[in-house]
């Protein structure tokens, strides 16, 4: 069983046999995800879903009201911008040759720029996203035993990342905003993809190979994954 429909709540249903306990978590997008032990059965699942229900309704409420009321970003001296998790105040400045750099702890914009400053931002995070996605990608690839085409860096929507059917790993530029560890959990996620292409028991025993703690980044990425939306 990998899916669990309770009432009006759906869930994907992760068993693992390194697992001793249940779990729910509400991911970026809203997916509810029970992570369960093998031998737990159905009505198991389903009692503890229904004395789970009042925590999963407030995570479901709290997502969407993230969602409408993340304020939008200002391009103005003192605004913060994420980057690998940290945060870097924004500085206008005159005479830069490049429209945007991370210098001295600060992003750099040419204050000409200050009205077009989201575009040039996500320009900057998307050839940042590559390089740094990709020399990850190249340190798991024969731990994995992969051999992906190459990355990829765009909007994906709700998405981290994807695998395409022609090797290559699809990531969202947003993904350089989290925490290195999470953004790794990321890339560990999607190389196991080019193994399994769904979300079986075989497919999180290669992250878990991969990524000892990766329940612990999962975890964070469902929770907090949604703060680094506002741009």
């Amino acid at each position: 069983m990998n899916a669990l429909q309770v009432d009006d709540l759906r869930f994907e249903v992760r068993r693992s046999a390194r697992r001793k306990t249940l779990e729910i978590t509400v991911d970026r997008g809203g997916e509810l995800v029970l992570a369960a032990p093998p031998e737990v059965d159905e009505d198991t699942l389903r009692a503890f879903v229904r004395e789970k229900r009042f925590w999963i309704y407030t995570r479901l409420a709290e997502k969407e009201q993230l969602q409408k009321t993340a304020p939008p970003k200002t391009f103005v001296n003192g605004e913060g911008f994420l980057y690998l998790g940290r945060s870097y105040r924004l500085k206008l400045v005159d005479g830069q040759t490049e429209p945007i750099k991370l210098l001295n702890g600060r992003f750099c914009l040419h204050r000409e720029l200050a009205d077009t400053g989201r575009q040039a931002l996500i320009r900057w995070y998307t050839e940042k996203g590559k390089d740094w996605l990709w020399r990850k990608v190249r340190d798991y690839v024969a731990r994995m035993e992969v051999a992906p085409a190459g990355v990829k860096v765009r909007d994906l929507g709700y998405r981290w990342g994807s695998c395409g059917k022609d090797g290559w790993l699809y990531f969202h530029w947003k993904a350089i905003l989290l925490p290195a560890r999470i953004a790794e959990y990321v890339v560990v996620h999607e190389l196991a993809h080019l193994h399994e292409p769904h979300h079986t028991p075989e497919f999180w025993r290669r992250v878990e190979r991969a990524l000892a703690d990766f329940e612990h980044r999962k975890r964070w990425l469902a929770e907090h994954g949604m703060e680094v939306e506002g741009l």
